[in-house]
């Protein structure tokens, strides 16, 4: 009589669970990633290094690549227009971003848990998803004698590969889907209540022309709920490890300043590989399309999906016909850019 294949023996899914301690480049067995510095005060820190770094990048550019005639076709707005059109001065915008990270710290510490990365076992972790791993291969096969000669080939590198890479990148894109989410019906229904708008997000329109160290920019209401609780409900929906939460914070950080950075750059790969970036964004900026492009800051679906998306050659287009009132400025559905303001502070 044949034997029973090992595939249908409980040991069967322990014996091939990767043993062998090896880990991924990007893991590490230190207490922490920086000596002296916990893993927690370092995802708090990163995004403000990370923030003001790239964005003096942008800012060097700004006031010393003028004359640069190799910058001057990736420039979105002519320089002259940061201080002719935007209706703020750059030092009430650095004071506005530093209470807006200054909230975004005091938040973090309180709710961002503390989760050691070394205390884990990752063995255990492997050995718990083995028999679904044996199962799925059993019911996609069909053969167990298949099956299991695949498992016994391939099950350690997949359960290594399922493990160390696939569901930490899902984990990652689930945090950047939770936070354009969160962003996009937050951000479109702070445009269509008035309230709002007047109130709150109208500080951020003050930037009729975006530049980098800008992007946070906002009313510290508007930066608490969107940007800082956004980020930290994503970490935890996502059930992200510290270390992850540091990666999601520091890229969001550096996408965002990306996308307010004033420059159409085709070798950027924050620009390259998103659609969602700084052309786009400053679409939304105009008053030809600030009831358009909400999303923010990672994809574009949900102005796809519901119809509040605007490209640059839907603009151009729109631009040729658009009607202009007495004082030059176009108008979309009823509102001029910063139609809540009639000073420029300074």
């Amino acid at each position: 009589m044949e034997a029973e294949p090992a595939i249908y023996l409980a040991q069967f899914a322990d014996s091939i669970v990767p043993r062998n301690g090896t880990y991924p480049f990007y893991y590490s067995e230190r207490e922490s990633i920086l000596e002296g510095v916990s893993d927690k005060t370092l995802s708090l820190a990163a995004p403000l290094v990370a923030y003001w770094v790239y964005s003096l990048i942008f800012h060097f550019l700004d006031v010393y690549g003028t004359d640069w005639a190799w910058l001057a076709p990736y420039r979105i707005h002519e320089s002259a227009e940061v201080t002719s059109r935007n209706l703020v001065g750059k030092w009430h915008v650095v004071q506005a971003v530093f209470v807006q990270q200054l909230i975004q710290t005091v938040l973090g510490v309180l709710l961002v848990e503390e989760k050691s990365s070394v205390a884990v076992d990752h063995t255990a972790k492997m050995a718990r998803m083995s028999p679904i791993l044996v199962q799925s291969t059993l019911l996609w096969l069909g053969n167990p004698y298949v099956a299991q000669a695949r498992l016994e080939s391939w099950g350690a590198s997949i359960l290594y590969f399922v493990y160390w890479w696939f569901i930490p990148v899902v984990q990652i894109l689930f945090a950047f889907f939770v936070i354009d989410t969160w962003q996009y019906f937050f951000h479109r229904y702070f445009h269509t209540n008035k309230f709002l708008y007047r109130h709150f997000h109208s500080w951020h329109h003050r930037l009729y022309v975006p530049y980098a160290f800008g992007a946070l920019y906002n009313h510290p209401f508007e930066g608490l709920l969107f940007d800082s609780l956004g980020a930290i409900v994503a970490e935890m929906v996502s059930g992200l490890s510290i270390r992850q939460a540091i990666l999601l914070f520091t890229f969001s950080t550096l996408k965002t300043v990306d996308d307010h950075c004033g420059y159409s750059l085709p070798f950027d790969p924050l620009q390259l590989f998103f659609s969602n970036n700084a052309d786009y964004h400053d679409i939304h900026h105009q008053a030809i399309g600030i009831k358009k492009n909400f999303s923010q800051p990672f994809f574009i679906h949900w102005d796809v999906i519901l119809g509040t998306r605007l490209t640059r050659a839907e603009v151009n287009a729109k631009t040729k016909k658009a009607k202009v009132n007495g004082n030059g400025v176009h108008k979309e559905n009823g509102h001029a850019n910063g139609d809540a303001h009639k000073l420029k502070l300074e």
